[in-house]
């Protein structure tokens, strides 16, 4: 599916940045279209040098920067979003997600483009009562705004599948950590112990149970789906094979910050320990549809949570020295 010519939508974010390394790694030229909200350049530092990557700076709110970022791609990665989900106010995930996708979807009608990937989120499936969740699992009610907008950008791209001869690939992420992260909980309590060892605020009862993916892992799900997807209109999980409960990540973010038993203060949540109204507590991915045409995660959520904490270590470090 993918063409030689790709434009990535949020390619200065944390995900988006990863994937633009890698699709100048397998040999395309990529125009990233970002207004660097909630990215940054320096994601992209590597990728520029190596001549392949046109980095254009600009909004999937104006129809026009689409337009120019569409010049001469064949497929469409689109990861601009409000990442926000906690607490996200409701009309910046509208007009940010959904009228940002409709806005996508109508410039590469426009333009003649056929081929979308798509980053959605395990958040679309809400309060799941079949733990692993499948792709065909219903009915989807999510409980975040956030997550009822990327079900709405899912819905609006399959109607444009069936209406207008579009082909797209859905992917509902899990929890992806990794370097370069810079938003979730293991960011989030990192932060915390710098600014003060002693003790680690945790949202919630603590019990909270879910899937993360090393970013690699999700990376190569995405560039493996391209590569091998044949319906006009397809979903896949994407997500680790097992989940992590919150307090055995801040012991993990300790052990590595090479912090002695800060004191755990726990908020106790809502509606029966949630960090936050909106927040899924339990959540883990049947990844079975997506392993049976070949891909496979190859780190734990443990392991992925380990290797993030060490990475954002290493960025500090590199940071002060600069």
């Amino acid at each position: 599916m993918l063409a030689r010519y790709a434009l990535v939508t949020g390619g200065g974010g944390f995900i988006g940045s990863h994937l633009v390394d890698a699709l100048v790694r397998n040999g395309y030229e990529v125009t990233v279209l970002d207004n660097f909200s909630s990215g940054h350049e320096r994601n992209l530092s590597n990728a520029v040098k190596t001549g392949r990557v046109k980095v254009l700076k600009g909004d999937i709110m104006e129809k026009a920067d689409i337009g120019r970022a569409v010049q001469g791609c064949g497929s469409v990665f689109h990861f601009a979003a409000n990442p926000e989900v906690r607490n996200g106010d409701p009309n910046t995930h509208f007009e940010v997600n959904i009228r940002g996708t409709l806005n996508v979807l109508e410039e590469m009608k426009a333009h003649g483009l056929r081929e979308l990937i798509f980053a959605s989120s395990s958040t679309v499936y809400g309060d799941a009562t079949l733990l692993p969740t499948s792709e065909d699992y219903s009915p989807m009610r999510p409980i975040s705004v956030y997550g009822a907008s990327k079900l709405a950008c899912e819905s609006l791209i399959s109607s444009y599948c069936a209406s207008y001869d579009l082909k797209a690939i859905i992917l509902r992420f899990a929890n992806i950590v990794g370097p370069r992260l810079s938003h979730g909980v293991v960011y989030d309590f990192m932060n915390k112990l710098k600014n003060d060892p002693t003790h680690l605020e945790i949202l919630g009862d603590g019990t909270q149970r879910k899937s993360y993916l090393f970013v690699d892992d999700a990376i190569e799900a995405i560039t493996y789906c391209a590569r091998i997807a044949r319906q006009s209109f397809d979903v896949f999980n994407v997500g680790s094979e097992d989940d992590i409960e919150v307090r055995r990540i801040a012991r993990i973010v300790e052990e590595e910050m090479r912090v002695d038993n800060p004191r755990h203060v726990l908020t106790g949540g809502v509606g029966g320990g949630r960090g936050w109204v909106g927040d899924v507590k339990f959540m883990r991915l049947d990844v079975t549809k997506l392993k049976s045409l070949g891909w496979g995660p190859k780190h734990s959520s443990e392991d992925a949570i380990r290797m993030t904490v060490r990475s954002i270590i290493n960025e500090w470090h590199n940071r002060c020295l600069v």
